[in-house]
């Protein structure tokens, strides 16, 4: 297996691990692993694909099984790391399942049932390679896939919305954010809608989901309003696929990431990630005179 062939494989089994886990150097981290153990394994695999895409899906069944623990006694919500504009489009290999409602959906099924569900729904493997994967019998995945399902689709939106919808609604929660405008927000808001914050302790936080058109409205507004008045500057940004917004600190490090999930005509939920520990890998912004300001 040449250098080239490994290279092509990464982003195919990041995509896998990320999934996996919603956090990006972990992932990293188990593709690592997965490619040291290929080459001291020595014999050369029939297929280096399906070697690699099993040790992966097995590192990380691992990896999930020891951060549940720390992810119960976590402070306030967890959500995944958010990947940032063109991070998201490499790792596209089916865009909707990157998404943060999706990741964050997927944190209700264990460790196995999470690797079941990706593989045989994001990844399209067989029942028989996903049995083999995961050392269960095929049956018992159809049942374990059933299970996962279901807790799944409990906690989805069933409406397409195509792009130009959902790129123009973002655009009208936007300026009416901007603009200060509750009511503008409300108009653009589900009744229900709902803001999930992730601050991990380190940041400020929601430590419970905020429910309701009203009070999303003013929380969004009020935050913004502090952010800038601390310096920051914001652009609109595709957080994993998803209309978003990015803040950037002074020195042009990410401070703040949310992404909206659309639905519907509207903005259903707001995934906002503060803890700086999940967003080292977000790229800087440019000179803070690309980014805007308060004027």
């Amino acid at each position: 297996m040449g250098m080239e062939s490994h290279e092509e494989l990464r982003p195919y089994l990041f995509s896998i691990a990320y999934r996996m886990l919603g956090q990006v150097a972990e992932a990293e981290d188990v593709v690592q692993e997965a490619f040291l153990r290929y080459h001291e394994a020595g014999a050369e695999p029939e297929s280096p694909k399906a070697y690699l895409a099993t040790v992966t899906t097995r590192l990380a069944i691992d990896h999930l099984r020891s951060a549940r623990a720390r992810r119960e006694v976590y402070p306030g919500q967890w959500l995944p790391e958010p990947l940032v504009d063109d991070e998201a489009v490499r790792h596209a290999e089916t865009a909707d399942s990157l998404s943060l409602t999706f990741l964050h959906l997927l944190e209700k099924l264990s460790p196995v049932e999470r690797a079941v569900f990706l593989l045989r729904e994001v990844f399209d493997y067989p029942y028989e390679e996903v049995a083999r994967i995961t050392g269960k019998s095929p049956d018992n995945c159809r049942q374990i896939l059933t299970r996962a399902r279901r807790h799944v689709e409990e906690g989805r939106h069933r409406f397409d919305v195509s792009r130009e919808e959902r790129d123009e609604v973002a655009r009208r929660f936007l300026a009416a954010w901007e603009e200060g405008d509750t009511d503008g927000l409300v108009a653009v808001l589900a009744p229900d809608a709902t803001v999930y914050g992730d601050g991990g302790g380190k940041a400020p936080s929601v430590p419970v989901p905020l429910v309701g058109a009203e009070c999303v409205a003013k929380a969004l507004i009020g935050w913004g309003h502090r952010a800038l008045d601390f310096g920051l500057a914001y652009r609109p940004a595709l957080v994993n696929g998803d209309p978003g917004i990015v803040f950037y600190r002074p020195d042009g490090r990410a401070a703040w990431v949310a992404a909206f999930e659309i639905a519907d005509g509207v903005v259903v939920a707001v995934r906002s990630i503060l803890n700086p520990d999940k967003l080292g890998h977000v790229p800087a912004s440019e000179p803070a005179d690309s980014a805007r300001r308060n004027t």
